[in-house]
């Protein structure tokens, strides 16, 4: 939570001093970890904390300390971007500043914030905002760490941290994920649903209209990027997965269940369109993100402390989970048929369907499979979902009956 207090001119000043030296030794903590190729905290600080203790005699030792803990998490967020492409720098610049304060460096009550500085403990008096009371008020406490920053105009940016003590979350059953191009097909108490995402329609009618743009233009006139931003294809994909992740989590907690995803590779999409000649579906598969999807539902999960458990992919539509049979599919006309007939039992399955059930007991559930007739039910389609509505909810709004597999 941010807190935003304007002080007097003598308490930015001593504040400004040690933004000053805590920078200093930032910086020499960042060049030391370079150095010698580690990322580690306790490396950091037992590298350089002697000679920094020299060269900030009056700075608090424990500024020293969250400054080598600030050097480390920047050097390992530098080192994932790099590995991925997408570092800019040779090593991570400071540009900004957040000084980290631990147990040591501050004391906080109601009436007035303690902070150390090179010569005294400076006082401050923030007024907290409603929503600092809500949380206050409803159990949550005061963590020992907080951050802070120098802004224009003597105004000191706060970010406290709220902690809970969370009871033990104990599972009782299994909601299965299964991602796919167009839609997300979940099981809840072991009825089996598709939930629409209309993936393909954005793809194809940004690409249709990318191409509209841009013929015969370049892409760096300012007119044809205002255009393509205004596409906004990012932002409604962004968009549908924070929604989409939301509502299965929920579930999820209220449930006390285990969320089951399948455990995708790295680069998932350039597997999948590796025998793919389609242009097109190529094209839809790689702007899928289904990897970004997994990650927005396992973020999510950890927001609300319910576990995930990642299993194998293999196979998952194409083995009966009663039988262990293969399942054949039938042509249909499409790119993948829907429909299989499983070689031993010659019940039909969808393959949506069956995907759900393999997860499950890849995951460890054992419930059994019930198994009605030999007719094929495919799983009802949920549109309206995108509403900030329960699963539960829409499943009775939408008279869904329990498939027969």
């Amino acid at each position: 939570m941010k807190l935003r207090v304007r002080v007097d001119y003598s308490t930015y000043s001593a504040l400004k001093e040690v933004e000053k030296e805590y920078r200093e030794v930032l910086e020499d903590a960042i060049n030391y970890g370079l150095s010698n190729k580690t990322t580690s905290f306790t490396r950091i600080k037992a590298g350089v904390y002697k000679t920094e203790r020299e060269k900030h005699k009056d700075l608090p030792s424990h500024y020293i300390y969250t400054a080598c803990e600030d050097a480390s998490e920047r050097l390992d967020s530098f080192e994932k971007l790099k590995k991925r492409g997408r570092s800019y720098t040779e090593k991570p610049s400071v540009r900004r500043v957040t000084i980290h304060l631990d147990d040591h460096l501050w004391k906080f009550n109601l009436d007035r914030i303690s902070i150390s500085t090179k010569r005294s403990r400076i006082l401050i008096s923030p007024t907290f905002p409603k929503i600092f009371w809500r949380y206050y008020n409803k159990g949550w406490r005061i963590a020992s760490e907080a951050r802070f920053k120098l802004l224009k105009g003597n105004v000191v940016e706060f970010y406290v941290i709220f902690k809970r003590d969370v009871k033990p979350y104990e599972p009782k059953g299994f909601i299965p994920v299964d991602l796919n191009e167009n839609s997300v097909s979940v099981l809840v108490d072991g009825k089996p649903m598709l939930l629409e995402t209309n993936t393909k329609k954005i793809t194809l009618g940004y690409e249709y209209r990318r191409k509209l743009t841009i013929t015969g233009k370049s892409t760096k006139d300012r007119e044809v990027r205002r255009k393509l931003k205004r596409l906004r294809e990012r932002d409604k994909k962004v968009d549908i997965r924070r929604k989409l992740a939301k509502l299965i989590v929920k579930e999820a907690f209220e449930g006390k269940s285990v969320i089951v995803l399948e455990d995708l590779p790295r680069r998932a999409p350039e597997h999948m369109i590796k025998d793919v000649k389609d242009k097109q579906l190529r094209l839809r598969i790689y702007r899928s993100a289904f990897s970004s999807m997994k990650n927005a539902i396992i973020e999510k999960a950890r927001e609300f402390g319910v576990p995930v458990v990642l299993v194998n992919p293999s196979y998952t539509s194409t083995v009966c989970p009663v039988h262990g049979t293969k399942i054949v599919y039938q042509l249909d006309g499409g790119d993948a048929p829907r429909v299989g007939v499983c070689e031993k039992g010659k019940e039909k399955w969808h393959r949506d369907v069956v995907a759900l059930y393999n997860l499950a007991r890849r995951a460890g559930d054992v419930s059994p499979v019930s198994l009605g007739s030999k007719e094929s039910h495919d799983p009802p389609t949920v549109s309206g979902w995108l509403r900030a509505k329960s699963l539960h909810s829409i499943m009775n709004e939408h008279k869904m009956i329990e498939m027969k597999v």
